[in-house]
């Protein structure tokens, strides 16, 4: 009779050709005293093990997502667009101050093309969720 060969790990053991599948096992050891007349001690050793399936991915609600996100991105740029505005006008106004408000212009400025870098990216990102989610019904 051919023995087959086992490889053990720590939790399950597989045969030669088996493919390994992920799983959580669960095991616990049991000694009870032998009823063989013997009068000696026995272990056993049970192992449970569960497959694990993988997480369905949420390709709608990581679309609603990045949508959100564009929509904040969006929003900045406009409200840092505008306190650039608000300082440029300041800056022709107030004459013992415009360097103070040529510099906050500059940053308010930096922060409306951030925002909108930050608002197209995340455009991206929920056309990319949408065409894997295209991809991957089921």
């Amino acid at each position: 009779m051919a023995e087959e060969k086992h490889h053990h790990h720590l939790f399950h053991h597989h045969k030669d050709g088996e493919q390994q599948q992920p799983v959580d096992a669960v095991g616990y050891s049991e000694t009870t005293y032998g009823s063989d007349g013997t009068g000696g001690y026995a272990e056993s050793t049970t192992v449970a093990a569960v497959a694990v399936d993988e997480p369905q991915h949420d390709y709608e609600k990581e679309m609603k997502q990045h949508k959100n996100r564009e929509h904040l991105g969006e929003l900045g740029a406009l409200a840092a667009g505008a306190f650039a505005l608000h300082e440029k006008h300041k800056a022709k106004k107030d004459p013992e101050n415009t360097h103070k408000h040529r510099v906050e212009e500059e940053i308010a400025a930096v922060v409306a093309v951030g925002a909108g870098g930050y608002a197209f990216h995340e455009h991206h990102q929920k056309k990319e969720a949408k065409e894997e989610g295209k991809h991957h019904h089921f």
